[in-house]
């Protein structure tokens, strides 16, 4: 599919009055932090931004997985329209000619560069996407080899990759190896990748600031809190263990889709982690322990990367947006990780702080998409709107947060019951290994439930589930993806007044609400 865009031509021959633009990207980023109301989270750094700038505390990605999340977030597109699905195939292979947003902002003159993980892996679009590369080294800073700092968790890695790419060849490296969940180690912020590409970016930033005439666009991708949960001892230490809230909806919805919840892949594949069963409780403290270690280590980063932008004097002219590919659940309905079409995996972190914006300090609870942080830019900096974008600027939220906006939000993902935790198709290598017996668990639950329409192909393949988030509901409907007036295989309903964790799904016996609020969902995902 091609994509045409007509540019403003003022919008180069004035640049250089653009403001800049900081977009700052978290991965598996849940809003557990303290401008959200976590009451443990120690994120003082994003609890600034917040308190300067626009909190939105309803804002959901497209579906909650990296690479469709963020290829729709990039290019304004739905993950229906882009086709991308699951991290197996790149955006390009699909989309060849869409125009991205950094490429865009390239067009109307600016000077475009990322450091981290602003792109899923693959889908980087060097050359094309952005103008100039970053700083690749720093005096006296070394960069980290391995994903942990530790050499016996490195090695223990890389055994256990050795093992399964002797057994499996390639495929091995699709998720079926990893080392350790975790690591607490007595560190410099520098020696994981997060600090380091912050002190990368801080030097790009530096270097864009004294391009005379060109705005700059600068992405800033960290990869934590996504797996490995790898942290300096310091940020450890800002939790007791013991004071940890964990989660309180730890059981599947009641009368939820038996194919709405996975087990758990994505964590069960690191060393360490029962290949089977629950989660123990210590373990489970633990886990949360990291990744709350992580998010305050990523926040550190954050105070950094502001501090500079202030130190080069650009911080009054620079736009500052921040938001995550999507949630995670830390065992909530008894699930770890991503990957489901439930509010936990859906709903993300999101804030900005403009110039000129007249609400700071202020937390909005309008329905927003990620899809929308494209054209929300583009108004912002004056550009042109691509015809393509599927989502809505938010740029009126930012003076009068509290005016009526959307009517919904959507999100969709594929079967996450019986799809590998990157939501590809499940493999040879997947059935064979530790996950085989949890795939089988788990597909007899879904044969039980769903009876004479179980089909193999269908679910496996091709069933979809669509999920729309008004104020109040929250459907998910479980679909056959080639065939859009397809009758729904299972329909969820989740009331947010009565029931906020979404415990019980009450589809049954809200039978008109439901055809209601099918009619929406239906339009939703033909029109803007």
């Amino acid at each position: 599919m091609l994509f045409v865009v007509t540019f403003i031509c003022a919008g180069i021959v004035h640049a250089a009055d653009k403001p800049n633009v900081l977009f700052i990207a978290v991965d598996d980023l849940r809003p557990e932090l303290g401008c959200y109301g976590s009451p443990i989270a120690v994120t003082p750094n994003l609890d600034a931004l917040a308190s300067e700038g626009l909190l939105f505390n309803r804002a959901y990605c497209q579906q909650a997985i990296c690479r469709p999340s963020r290829a729709s977030l990039m290019t304004g597109a739905r993950p229906e329209t882009t086709g991308l699905f699951h991290n197996y195939v790149s955006l390009r292979e699909l989309q060849p000619e869409i125009l991205t947003l950094p490429e865009h902002f390239v067009a109307a003159g600016y000077e475009a560069a990322y450091c981290g993980k602003i792109f899923h892996q693959g889908d980087t679009d060097e050359g094309r996407s952005w103008s100039r590369d970053p700083v690749r080294f720093i005096k006296g800073i070394k960069k980290p080899i391995g994903a942990y700092a530790l050499p016996e968790n490195n090695k223990l890695k890389a055994d256990n990759m050795r093992k399964m790419l002797s057994k499996y060849g390639e495929a091995a490296r699709l998720g079926l190896a990893a080392g350790p969940a975790y690591e607490k180690a007595n560190v410099p912020d520098t020696a994981y990748l997060d600090g380091y590409n912050t002190q990368l970016a801080i030097e790009t930033m530096k270097e864009m600031v004294q391009v005379d005439g060109k705005p700059f666009f600068l992405g800033m991708g960290y990869k934590l809190p996504h797996l490995n949960w790898c942290a300096p001892s310091k940020y450890w230490d800002l939790y007791d263990a013991d004071s940890i809230p964990m989660a309180t909806e730890v059981d599947a919805p009641d009368h939820g889709a038996a194919m709405g919840l996975h087990a758990s892949f994505e964590l069960r594949t690191r060393s360490g982690i029962p290949k089977t069963g629950p989660i123990d409780p210590d373990l489970s403290r633990t886990l949360k322990h990291a990744y709350l270690a992580s998010v305050s280590y990523v926040d550190a980063q954050i105070g950094k990367l502001i501090e500079a932008l202030e130190n080069a004097d650009v911080r009054d002219n620079t736009i500052i947006v921040l938001w995550g590919d999507h949630g995670w659940h830390l065992g909530d309905m008894g699930v770890w990780g991503k990957a489901t079409n439930y509010e936990i995996a859906t709903r993300v972190p999101l804030m900005i702080w403009t110039p000129n914006m007249k609400s700071r300090g202020v937390t909005t609870d309008a329905l927003v998409e990620l899809v929308d942080i494209y054209p929300t830019l583009c108004e912002l900096a004056g550009l042109s709107v691509p015809e393509h974008l599927e989502g809505d600027s938010f740029v009126p939220l930012l003076d009068d947060p509290a005016q009526p906006w959307k009517k919904a939000a959507f999100s969709q993902y594929p079967n996450p019951a019986l799809r590998e935790w990157a939501a590809n198709p499940l493999s040879q290598g997947m059935r064979e290994t530790w996950f085989g017996p949890l795939i089988k668990e788990v597909e007899s639950r879904i044969i039980d439930q769903q009876g004479d329409k179980w089909d193999r192909e269908l679910f496996e393949e091709h069933l979809m589930g669509y999920t729309m988030r008004t104020d109040r509901y929250r459907l998910v409907q479980w679909r056959d993806h080639r065939d859009s007036s397809a009758k729904p295989v299972f329909t969820e309903l989740f009331d947010h007044q009565n029931d906020p964790n979404e415990t019980k799904n009450i589809a049954s016996e809200n039978q008109e609400l439901v055809r209601e609020l099918t009619d929406q969902l239906q339009a939703g995902f033909v029109s803007r």
